[in-house]
């Protein structure tokens, strides 16, 4: 069986506000609108990738909070963090934290969508034969 994460929903506050932020922020582009009042989207991003951005029904507390049950955060791989966070600064982000190291090796940088939900940034080692086989998003 071949198993590949396919999208990822993103229920929101200001589902316009949202898919606006990731056009903006990521180069996102839609790939479908339902034409209807709450939106839904289907958006992609550039080096592959999908979130589905649709009307939330509440706001959980602490939803930028990385160590609570459940998913946590969407890690973006890039070939630069450095890069990738000057060209994300003058595009308005702002970091949460210093750079770290990742889990599995390379270094990760943090911060919030519009809506307060975390992301990172992830750089691995080019040589990281352990990481060869995986399919980039």
């Amino acid at each position: 069986m071949n198993v590949a994460i396919e999208h990822i929903a993103i229920p929101a506050s200001d589902p316009i506000a949202l898919k606006k932020w990731y056009e903006r922020v990521l180069d996102a582009r839609e790939l479908f609108n339902n034409g209807q009042n709450p939106p839904a989207y289907l958006i992609a991003l550039p080096g592959g990738g999908w979130f589905e951005i649709y009307a939330a029904d509440g706001v959980p507390e602490n939803r930028g909070n990385n160590d609570l049950a459940g998913f946590r955060h969407i890690a973006l791989r890039v070939d630069s963090i450095a890069a990738a966070k000057t060209e994300l600064e003058k595009r308005g982000v702002v970091f949460t934290g210093a750079m770290r190291p990742a889990g599995g090796g390379g270094n990760v940088l943090f911060f919030l969508d519009c809506e307060g939900n975390l992301l990172h940034l992830v750089e691995r080692p080019k040589d990281a034969g352990h990481f060869s086989r995986l399919n980039p998003l």
